[in-house]
């Protein structure tokens, strides 16, 4: 039943999400706002795919705070890099720079403002995603990161990755640590299933701590449903 239900789903999100794409270029025309509204449109049908076709439901303890703020968020699954751009109203997201070569899904994602991260380390596609993230703070906008870099199955806790640290000091907001559960009914490998994934939203983490206090308190936090 499982494999049946991710059938449905993939077949009813990912059927239209081609002409969603596809449709990027011609909402772009009506400005960066009317864009962003695209966007979130496209994430509440996700979750209404995920939550009708499958059964998947959304629980929220705690709250994102009311002012922008840079949320490194644990990675389990596909669900999240949705869920979380629909929960706090398309914030700027930080994206592996294989996934902005993607013809037209790229270009729509620049032109939705998500930072690029390249990872071969280089000095100058560091310093980049540090000044796009800067200007997306300076606009107003949250930022979403991943600091795990990939997704990792439920209750592992890999450490993190030094581009969280660039971009605590480049953005100087607080860190907001969000822990989830995704994996469990969304598995890296494996289908699909029905279930409740929790996201935990943690006290945000002043801006301009020492870079080893400040990781220390995000890799606790984001690991907080671990058990």
């Amino acid at each position: 039943m499982d494999r049946v239900r991710a059938i449905l789903f993939a077949i009813a999100f990912y059927g239209l999400s081609v002409p969603i794409v596809l449709l990027a270029p011609v909402m772009a025309l009506f400005g960066q706002r009317a864009f962003r509204g695209w966007v979130l449109r496209w994430t509440r049908y996700h979750a209404w795919c995920a939550r009708h076709l499958v059964g998947i439901r959304t629980r929220v303890e705690g709250a994102p705070p009311a002012t922008p703020a840079l949320y490194a968020a644990k990675h389990q699954s596909f669900y999240e890099t949705f869920e979380l751009v629909r929960m706090l109203g398309a914030p700027a997201v930080v994206m592996r720079q294989e996934f902005a070569r993607i013809p037209v899904w790229g270009w729509a994602a620049r032109r939705y403002g998500v930072i690029v991260i390249d990872r071969s380390g280089a000095a100058s596609a560091l310093r980049q995603m540090m000044r796009e993230a800067k200007a997306a703070g300076a606009e107003g906008r949250s930022v979403i990161l991943f600091p795990e870099g990939t997704r990792s199955p439920p209750g592992e806790a890999p450490p993190l990755k030094s581009g969280l640290a660039g971009l605590y000091r480049a953005v100087g907001l607080p860190v907001v640590p969000v822990a989830l559960d995704s994996g469990k009914v969304w598995p890296k490998h494996g289908p699909m299933r029905p279930g409740m994934v929790t996201f935990r939203f943690g006290d945000p983490i002043p801006a301009g701590l020492p870079r080893a206090e400040a990781e220390a308190r995000v890799h606790a936090g984001i690991n907080a449903l671990n058990a």
